[in-house]
């Protein structure tokens, strides 16, 4: 277990460097900070759901690399009703209880929304993948998963937010 979790150690500085690239965006609307540990919270939760059905499947006899695409196909679903789901509360959230901005709540939303979407997607690809190179896929699947899907939710939201908001 020490080889992966050094590994995933080193990887997770990225997120490090990812969010000092956008020092000046963080700077210039300071409610963005407040929301990126619910993003990639809500990303690495999603990421886990996904694997660990695949890997219950896997374990089962039920999935197999073959079916990777339509386990996508379901995954991209759900995770598009999760998403929207989860957005629309956030959004409600943000706007009436946090009282954000309604621009910056949207960039926060529409990321929730992307970052769900992607996590399923990784969460279920990666656990066929490993089987697939006879890897355990429940001993690496997970952390890998939310080291990938920390530093790309941060990349969609600094994306999302300076396409949307005047930084």
């Amino acid at each position: 277990r020490i080889p992966w979790l050094l590994l995933l150690m080193i990887a997770s500085t990225f997120t490090g460097q990812i969010i000092e690239g956008f020092e000046a965006q963080l700077a210039a609307i300071a409610g963005l900070t407040a929301c990126i540990p619910m993003l990639m919270g809500t990303g690495g939760n999603a990421g886990g759901q996904s694997s660990v059905t695949v890997i219950r499947g896997i374990s089962l006899g039920e999935i197999e690399f073959s079916h990777m695409f339509k386990v996508m196909w379901k995954e991209i679903r759900v995770a598009s009703l999760c998403g929207l789901t989860l957005a629309t509360i956030n959004l409600l959230k943000l706007m009436f209880i946090d009282r954000i901005a309604v621009d910056v709540s949207l960039v926060v939303s529409t990321t929730l929304i992307a970052t769900v979407v992607i996590a399923k997607l990784i969460g279920c690809i990666l656990p066929l993948f490993a089987e697939k190179i006879k890897l355990d896929p429940a001993v690496m699947a997970s952390p890998f998963i939310t080291t990938i899907v920390d530093a790309l939710s941060l990349v969609i939201y600094f994306q999302i937010a300076t396409s949307i908001l005047p930084i």
